[in-house]
């Protein structure tokens, strides 16, 4: 595939992670584990290009394009399985120079065609992301309903919603660790 993928995404302070653990676990959803990652972002002229290490599982290159709403907003994405990340790291940021890396533990759990991620991200808190999977020929209006179903479940409230991804929270807040 060579086009982008999508989903619709959500992002908020989790403010309980136990509760929301809780939730996943009431919702009937899928646990797949924890997760350790770390996202080296890429200076890029449009959209965000990110290497993403983790374990379990493998290094991938992520390319996307997203708004930064406080709302449930559509994202587009590529992703590239990952063979040695440490020589693509190393070429990436001699080419192009990096601006923050992003560390964090999630608890993944699926749902229907939901991501639901519990993020432990260091330096920033714990939060909660949604990401409602979406087809190539989906209009998002089944993305959407998901999503808010999903909000009531957790009790997300507006005030705890979060416009930006955590490599930009991370630039905002230190703004001399790049």
């Amino acid at each position: 595939m060579t086009g982008p993928r999508r989903n619709l995404e959500l992002k908020a302070v989790d403010q309980e992670p136990a509760r929301s653990l809780v939730t996943c676990q009431a919702l009937g959803a899928r646990d797949q584990g924890v997760l350790w990652q770390r996202d080296t972002y890429f200076k890029v002229s449009a959209g965000g290009l990110k290497l993403r290490e983790q374990q379990p599982g493998r290094a991938h290159l992520i390319q996307f394009e997203r708004a930064d709403e406080a709302q449930q907003r559509e994202s587009r994405y590529r992703i590239i399985e990952i063979d040695d990340p440490r020589t693509l790291l190393a070429a990436l940021a001699s080419a192009t120079g990096t601006t923050v890396t992003v560390t964090k533990h999630r608890h993944l759990f699926l749902w229907e065609t939901v991501r639901i991620h519990l993020d432990d991200v260091e330096q920033l808190g714990t939060f909660i992301e949604l990401e409602a999977v979406a087809t190539p020929d989906s209009d998002l209006h089944r993305e959407h309903r998901l999503i808010e179903q999903l909000r009531r479940a957790f009790s997300i409230t507006d005030d705890r919603l979060i416009s930006t991804g955590y490599a930009t929270q991370l630039q905002t807040r230190f703004p001399d660790a790049a």
